[in-house]
């Protein structure tokens, strides 16, 4: 990649970092996505799903074709990486390296569009809520795969920790399924010092957490994988009542059917026990999210080959995460595959501080490149 178009990219990934939309509120981001796709001089569709856009280039006679992905949506949380580029909207952050994958998108679209050696149809696809708000299913509703038919579909996200530039594949999963929980717990409120007048939902609540954590310890099969964490607790209001409700909210994690079952089957039984055993009411609601993200073979192999030709370095010994990802949907709907990049050592994800590696742009935006060009030329 040469020095004008490296300078280009990270100008464009800062102006991204410094102007972080939430998912489905990527008005801006699309806007300057289609504007940057124009100047490249390539055709693109916006409002699909939402906020997306889709771009195609297709050139030679070939019918091949192939898709592309990135996300663009942000994180709710206040940025204090202190950086030039740092978040101008406050409470809103690219703490996930979403404005990175969209630059390294719009990378690999100036490679293909300069380079006459390739034959198909290539779509760069750029996601819109993808935290946990489905954009995924939803530019699928709106016809995604039909109005831009695709053989197969790649895309990446940057992985901290792993050496700047290394390409990860797995063979088979990469990440979970998840779903998120929610236990409203009812009781009975009154005065902190006559606890015997109440049915106290705060200690049902203690109750019910060490409950839950033993569900992976002693319900799911210690070969298969599972999470249930608790990431809100709401309860009370004053030091000296005890209050009539507590509610608990978190997320459970999973790569099996066989775990899901185990993981919801044991929710609903300990919360029924803890419900029995201190006198409350407790409500569990399990909302199913994103499902597992599954590499297919043959894609998974492809992407091996495209990071060799990208003179990339390749790891193929790293085990799965736990964490969820909305391009599991589209890789139901469509064989594909999804890589880690390393984004070098550092702060991790989902973290304050984190800020993602402009030094891996090339890298990112040659490998998404390069899996094209082998996609349409595979037999």
């Amino acid at each position: 990649m040469d020095a004008t178009l490296v300078e280009k990219l990270t100008a464009w990934r800062r102006h991204l970092h410094a102007n972080p939309e939430l998912s489905k509120q990527e008005k801006e981001t699309a806007a300057f996505v289609q504007a940057k796709l124009a100047e490249l001089g390539i055709e693109s569709t916006g409002g699909i799903g939402g906020h997306g856009v889709v771009a195609t280039i297709s050139r030679g006679s070939s019918n091949r074709s192939v898709g592309l992905r990135a996300d663009m949506d942000a994180l709710p949380i206040v940025e204090k990486t202190g950086l030039p580029h740092a978040s101008t909207h406050p409470g809103v952050m690219h703490a996930c390296g979403h404005d990175g994958h969209t630059t390294s998108l719009l990378g690999a679209a100036a490679l293909l569009q300069a380079d006459q050696s390739w034959s198909g149809t290539v779509h760069f696809v750029f996601q819109p809520a993808e935290e946990g708000q489905g954009g995924a299913k939803a530019m699928m509703a709106d016809g995604l795969f039909t109005r831009f038919p695709m053989e197969r579909i790649f895309s990446y996200h940057n992985w901290p920790g792993l050496e700047a530039g290394t390409v990860a594949v797995h063979h088979g999963p990469v990440m979970a399924a998840g779903a998120r929980i929610h236990f409203t717990i009812d009781g009975t409120s009154g005065h902190a010092a006559l606890p015997h007048l109440t049915r106290d939902p705060v200690v049902a609540a203690g109750h019910l957490i060490v409950g839950l954590q033993s569900i992976v310890a002693r319900n799911v099969d210690p070969l298969q994988a599972g999470v249930i964490s608790l990431g809100v607790m709401e309860a009370g209001g004053a030091m000296n009542q005890i209050p009539g409700k507590v509610v608990l909210r978190g997320t459970c994690r999973y790569y099996t059917e066989e775990t899901r079952r185990a993981l919801e089957d044991g929710m609903n039984r300990v919360a029924e026990g803890v419900a029995l055993m201190m006198g409350v009411r407790i409500a569990v609601e399990i909302v199913p999210g994103v499902g597992p993200t599954i590499n297919n073979a043959a894609a998974a192999r492809l992407a091996e080959q495209a990071t060799k030709a990208a003179g990339l370095a390749l790891r193929t010994d790293l085990p799965p995460a736990m964490t969820g990802e909305d391009f599991g949907w589209m890789l139901q709907a469509c064989p594909g595959a999804y890589v880690w990049i390393g984004n070098g050592p550092g702060i991790d994800l989902h973290n304050d501080g984190y800020d993602y590696n402009d030094a891996i742009l090339p890298a990112a935006s040659s490998y998404l490149a390069q899996v094209a060009r082998r996609a349409l030329a595979e037999g």
